[in-house]
């Protein structure tokens, strides 16, 4: 790997080498909160990251981009920290709201500064393959951080698990200044003249990406594709939750997640081989992985957490294949406000999916409510040959 790539998936892996990731929505649940309680928190999550996406992806594409990078990573710590000091659901709704900016923050413009950086060197086409790795990275440190939880859970409670995680939040906050911060394509104050202020850059850097998804149907395509593609992976926050329900003990429950994380890396990293595929095989994998999801929630325990690994990391490969097609068909005028854009879509279709489960968990169980929930991604992937960009 690169020294570019190293820096890349070092920043990016560590902000999920957080313990706390796995167990979470037990945290809740312990805490007094049913599945329609812990659905509200998701859909508050999402109901923030979408409204603060957009405009976020514009200051993105206005002023320094490690520098909001930076304030991300700051609103990641302070959530955790509210959430160990006030564990009630008013703090673990306002922790989200802090974690909804921090993610709304961090969308697109890691992307767009990781595509800017390699655009520079003339290595565009090694996007997918970048992202790829920073995509395993972050996958193999979930896995691990899942393990290290249970671990932790058995020593000192959740206590324990969440002051790591805050630590660990730290250290990846110092990680984002070792990130590189090469021109943007196209400067802010290009799109608007010379000697604009800040405010008029911002305005005209919001126009000019979402009037290019506007005009361009390629560019429109596939920002449907890729945000319909990431919205089918927000069912995981439920993953732990469905391992209980087979009467899995907590300290077990982060190793069957943890299978889920490996499919992920798997996936993840074979991106930068599959960066050429084409419509049809991309549709087709989609669906497979979508059938493996739903059996694997049915069939349970080991086996099942197994197939939802194997189809997990299917769909997660094909997100990172379908967002690198979108940044090399994009202009670049305004690459982390339509890479925002794709964030608020999907986030738009995340809380449909919390919404449903807090509905449907009133008369379903978890199993039955992750396998209907997959169904919608089989329709996905007729379309996906129409929707998918060529390379």
């Amino acid at each position: 790997m690169t020294s570019l790539t190293l820096r890349v998936v070092a920043y990016a892996s560590l902000r999920e080498f957080v313990p706390l990731y796995g167990l979470y929505a037990l945290l809740f649940e312990d805490h007094g909160l049913d599945t329609a309680g812990i659905s509200s928190l998701f859909v508050l999550w999402s109901v923030v990251a979408f409204v603060s996406e957009v405009p976020s992806g514009a200051w993105a594409d206005t002023v320094s981009r490690r520098g909001l990078l930076a304030v991300s990573g700051v609103l990641l710590t302070a959530t955790f920290t509210l959430w160990l000091v006030w564990p009630t659901y008013l703090g673990f709704a306002l922790g989200f709201v802090l974690w909804g900016l921090s993610e709304s923050l961090k969308s697109g413009t890691f992307e767009a500064l990781v595509y800017d950086e390699l655009a520079a060197r003339g290595g565009e086409h090694r996007y997918a393959a970048v992202v790829g790795y920073a995509n395993a990275g972050e996958m193999a440190c979930v896995f691990v951080s899942i393990l290290t939880a249970a671990s932790l859970y058995d020593l000192g409670g959740y206590a324990l698990v969440g002051w790591v995680s805050v630590a660990v939040t730290v250290l990846d906050l110092l990680l984002v200044w070792t990130l590189p911060a090469a021109p943007k394509e196209a400067e802010a104050d290009e799109i608007d003249g010379p000697g604009t202020t800040l405010a008029q850059r911002y305005l005209a850097t919001l126009r000019a990406g979402t009037g290019e998804i506007r005009v361009d149907r390629a560019v429109r395509r596939a920002v449907v594709l890729a945000a319909g593609l990431l919205a089918c992976l927000a069912f995981d926050e439920y993953f732990g939750l469905l391992a209980r329900e087979d009467g899995v003990s907590t300290g077990f429950v982060p190793v069957l997640v943890a299978l889920t994380a490996v499919g992920q890396v798997v996936g993840a990293a074979a991106a930068g081989r599959t960066a050429t595929m084409r419509g049809r095989t991309m549709g087709t994998v989609v669906a497979a992985g979508s059938a493996l999801i739903a059996a694997g929630a049915l069939v349970g325990g080991i086996a099942g957490f197994a197939a939802i690994g194997v189809g997990y990391g299917a769909l997660h490969n094909t997100a990172i294949v379908a967002e690198a097609r979108l940044q090399g068909t994009m202009s670049g005028r305004a690459r982390a406000t339509v890479s925002s854009v794709v964030g608020l879509t999907s986030e738009v279709l995340s809380v449909s999916i919390f919404a449903g489960y807090a509905l449907g968990s009133l008369w379903l169980p978890m199993s039955v409510l992750v396998a209907v929930t997959v169904l919608p991604i089989v329709a996905l992937g007729a379309v996906t040959s129409r929707l998918l960009p060529a390379r």
